[in-house]
């Protein structure tokens, strides 16, 4: 081939490679700690974009921080686990579009000899009232996270403020770093089943779940659009196919399929339109 056609190829090929990148559609997705530990959008995110040519990058934080992070427009989607807050944004208009996505619980874990001898008990109220009564650590992410909620919920159920208390632990971190501190101190802590099943083994955590199936453990997921109307960067048009094929029969059997290596079901797939 002449040189300088080879050439001219060349730069043709690099230049349309460019252009594609500079067309590349991308949305950011401001979502809860547990999504991503579990490695859950490791999972689903690249389906969704060999189906649909979007990227979807992920800021993984604590609920509380998620939903400002939309609040302020800087993020397109938002997907977290604390149903009243998230009813409440939407009710004040920062969020449209909030479904229902998937749910799992969430799990009481201490040490493996459970010196409270917590297991067994079936109120996870009372086996907090239980740790507070002996004094032993009890690590809280304390990051106004899904998880925080719900905990501090337990704590007012048990009639106990911990606030302060020598054995009151707050870290100020996501739900794996949570775990190893627990792990650390000898204590327990309120996690989600979908962490701890996807990070147990990996941080060889010497502890156990002490208690479970509590049904004020459900923990729900939900998924919502940044209003357009608040922030007009946010990126509607994009944000609606992802939760669309979340929300769609596709996407669902895709988050049911999603297991850790032992093959337990993570997430239980419920979408269903607000």
């Amino acid at each position: 081939m002449n040189p300088k056609r080879l050439v001219a190829l060349i730069m043709i090929t690099l230049l349309a490679t460019t252009a594609n990148v500079f067309a590349e559609t991308r949305i950011k997705c401001a979502s809860t700690t547990s999504t991503q530990n579990s490695g859950m959008f490791d999972y689903l995110l690249p389906i969704f974009e060999k189906k649909t040519g979007i990227k979807v990058d992920v800021v993984a934080v604590g609920t509380g921080a998620a939903i400002e992070i939309g609040k302020r427009g800087d993020a397109d989607v938002v997907m977290v686990h604390a149903k009243e807050q998230e009813l409440k944004a939407v009710k004040e208009g920062a969020f449209v579009n909030r479904h229902d996505l998937m749910y799992n619980d969430f799990v009481i874990i201490g040490p493996t000899n459970d010196p409270l001898k917590i297991k067994g008990m079936k109120s996870a109220a009372e086996a907090l009232k239980k740790i507070a009564a002996q004094g032993s650590p009890f690590v809280s992410r304390g990051d106004k996270s899904g998880t925080h909620s719900k905990e501090l919920a337990l704590w007012k159920a048990a009639g106990v403020d911990p606030k302060g208390q020598k054995w009151y632990l707050e870290v100020g971190q996501g739900m794996e770093k949570t775990q190893r501190i627990a792990n650390e101190k000898k204590g327990y802590t309120l996690t989600d089943r979908g962490t701890w099943l996807a990070t147990k083994d990996k941080d060889r955590l010497e502890m156990v779940v002490v208690l479970e199936g509590d049904p004020v453990l459900f923990n729900q997921y939900g998924v919502m659009a940044v209003n357009p109307e608040k922030h007009k960067q946010a990126k509607n048009k994009e944000a609606m196919i992802f939760i669309n094929w979340l929300v769609s029969p596709e996407g669902q059997q895709a988050i049911g399929a999603f297991k850790d290596k032992h093959g337990n079901q993570l997430f239980i797939p419920n979408a269903k339109k607000q």
